[in-house]
């Protein structure tokens, strides 16, 4: 594995960390429990809905654009430290919040998850200037292994600091915060070598007007989108069936907790996801070189159409832990492999304009799932409503996938 291969897998490592402390798990129960005081449990499960799709429009709606002037000569690297830099402040800027604060809380939540956002769609598009095409599913899936270990690690530091907080002199309250400012921290650090290592290689002509030709690309690309039948056909499987694991990934925590689990338990099961997730994720890398790529998405896809009808009968604690084990299972592996087999189809020198499609497909989905389930959980009074809607969203993207033709479309 080569330096810049493995400083690249370095930024799954550094972000992870965020996604599971403060998206995943903390910054959910913390909303729940200690901002959003006084609201009912329904309603804060559908304002923490409502944010992340708010966040899902935001970065749908910039990231053709973002995704066009990234790939001039050096502004892939440049953006990403850009929207890097302003994830990690406003992580740390959520240890400000006090309770009651709750539209504050979920607007610096708003800021971090676009900012996030965006740093990944720029970290996705330099995958294919960091390895060779037939290494592709190889790293993409070590990228997503090492994201669970790299997230394991200061996770079970915060899970002891919050279970623990007497002991050490800390309300409750402050222990998430300072768990907050670990994943800051951690995001900042170990970013590092990728910003030293990595360096854009494919590249568009330069202009002397980005801008205003990025707008005029946008429109070119689009329509040649179109002429890529793989291309087009994946993105409308991927927009369906990574919105029920989009789903399913934010509305965890809510739903643990609706069932009545504490924050402690929610963070013990959430770890079992890491566990079960990197021999899980390298073994999906390492069975597409095998079967192939879209076998392997295939059966990611039919795992979690069974994990959203197992949350009908979803009634205790020990039924959260079989759904966790069951998304540890195909979480990594779904979410690589769709990032390599979309690095295959499409062409090297317009990767972040095409990623940016990638996000649009990817965001817009991130939008409808918890929308629907936020909505019909409001409305019923019960996730168990919503979270088997999700059932639909994985077989119609699975029959899309298998229309794509992989050798075919990296000939086009």
């Amino acid at each position: 594995m080569t330096r810049a291969e493995r400083s690249w897998i370095a930024y799954d490592w550094a972000n992870s960390a965020y996604v599971l402390i403060v998206w995943t798990v903390l910054l959910p129960a913390f909303f729940k429990d200690g901002v959003a005081v006084g609201m009912p449990k329904d309603d804060s499960t559908a304002w923490w809905s409502y944010a992340n799709s708010l966040a899902g429009v935001l970065i749908a709606v910039a990231a053709p654009l973002l995704g066009t002037v990234a790939d001039y000569p050096g502004r892939k690297k440049r953006l990403f430290a850009v929207f890097w830099l302003t994830g990690v402040a406003a992580t740390f800027a959520l240890c400000a919040v006090q309770p009651g604060w709750w539209l504050t809380c979920l607007a610096i939540f708003v800021v971090s998850a676009v900012a996030f956002f965006a740093s990944e769609l720029c970290y996705n598009a330099l995958l294919v200037d960091v390895t060779t095409p037939d290494r592709l599913d190889r790293i993409s899936s070590c990228g997503y292994a090492f994201g669970y270990i790299g997230s394991a690690i200061p996770y079970v530091a915060c899970l002891g600091l919050v279970g623990w907080h007497g002991a050490v002199g800390l309300t409750a309250a402050a222990a998430v915060k300072v768990s907050f400012c670990v994943a800051g921290l951690w995001w900042l650090v170990f970013t590092l070598p990728m910003l030293r290592n990595v360096h854009q290689t494919h590249a568009v002509e330069p202009t002397p007007r980005p801008v205003a030709d990025s707008f005029r690309r946008l429109g070119q690309t689009f329509r040649r989108i179109r002429g890529y039948r793989n291309v087009f056909v994946f993105l409308g499987a991927y927009f369906l069936y990574i919105d029920g694991v989009h789903t399913i990934f934010v509305m965890a925590t809510p739903i643990g907790k609706d069932l009545g689990l504490s924050t402690d338990t929610l963070m013990l099961a959430i770890l079992v996801v890491q566990i079960v997730g990197f021999p899980c994720a390298i073994a999906f890398g390492r069975l597409a070189d095998r079967f192939g790529a879209k076998a392997m998405l295939m059966v990611g896809i039919i795992i979690y159409a069974l994990v959203a009808l197992f949350a009908v009968f979803m009634t205790s604690a020990a039924h959260f832990w079989v759904l966790a084990v069951m998304v540890g299972l195909a979480q990594g592996g779904v979410q690589a492999l769709s990032r390599s087999l979309y690095a295959r189809l499409i062409p090297p020198d317009q990767a972040a304009e095409f990623f940016g499609f990638y996000n649009v497909f990817g965001k817009f989905a991130a939008i409808l799932g918890p929308l629907v389930v936020g909505a019909l959980t409001q409305v019923t009074g019960s996730f168990r409503y919503g979270v088997p809607s999700l059932v639909v969203f994985f077989v119609v993207g699975g029959l899309l996938l298998w229309q794509v033709r992989t050798r075919q479309g990296a000939t086009e």
